[in-house]
């Protein structure tokens, strides 16, 4: 398929400059010029779709427990922005509906890492596909990229929208990675990048899969994966990276 992505692509919205997977993020993202954004999804106990990188609510909010085990309208009333900064206090945490109004407003593209709860990996993987193909159908144009970690996941992203293009999530080269994400219908893999060189690249490409990398945040590493020829950076420093860089 021609690759309709940037290369730029602004981890959680805007790196740390601001709640990560918040509106605000997204905002101050394209504020310093990107048109591209990486985002996770998760479920809420009620199956609304929205965005959380943690389990846990602790760490980016003013909520306590696991998320997926509450209600959207709970979840809906805590502040995501207080624990980054007192300029985005009271920031609410985001669901994927506005995320999709967003970045369609601005002609915008979106990574979506299908984030689940233990255990609900084929569950959420459906979700998200489903709310996915629902919400940019009048867009196909910025038709969002979905990823993942979890093989289930995806696997349930892909019995849901098959047309949907999916990109596999790596932290190692696990055994078999690249039959994995062939077999799951992959149009990408995404790798730790220290993963990447030469001969992990020449890999993917006999597999016909495009290489993206998490997450740079340096010039020299940066470099170094311009040179192998990626086709995607996520980067949290959307200060220092010029966007179409």
């Amino acid at each position: 398929m021609p690759w309709p992505y940037p290369r730029w692509i602004a981890h959680r919205g805007a790196g740390k400059l601001a709640p990560e997977n918040t509106l605000a993020a997204f905002r101050l993202g394209a504020a310093h010029g990107y048109r591209m954004y990486e985002c996770d999804a998760k479920l809420s106990a009620d199956g609304v779709v929205f965005l959380l990188h943690d389990s846990e609510l602790e760490r980016t909010s003013n909520g306590h427990g696991t998320a997926g085990e509450q209600p959207w309208h709970a979840l809906s009333q805590l502040d995501a922005g207080g624990w980054h900064s007192r300029a985005f206090a009271g920031e609410p945490l985001a669901t994927l509906e506005a995320v999709a109004r967003h970045c369609q407003a601005h002609r915008h593209w979106l990574n979506i890492e299908i984030k689940p709860t233990p255990g609900s990996e084929l569950r959420t993987g459906r979700a998200v596909a489903e709310a996915t193909a629902r919400l940019w159908a009048q867009d196909a144009a910025h038709t969002p990229l979905l990823t993942s970690f979890q093989t289930e996941a995806l696997q349930g992203a892909q019995q849901t929208a098959p047309l949907l293009p999916r990109g596999l999530l790596l932290d190692t080269l696990w055994e078999g990675w690249r039959d994995a994400a062939v077999s799951l219908g992959c149009v990408a893999v995404i790798c730790n990048h220290k993963l990447w060189d030469a001969a992990t690249v020449a890999q993917a490409r006999e597999a016909g899969l495009r290489c993206l990398s998490y997450t740079v945040n340096d010039a020299a590493t940066a470099q170094r994966l311009l040179d192998l020829g990626l086709d995607g950076i996520i980067t949290d420093r959307i200060d220092l990276f010029p966007p179409e860089g």
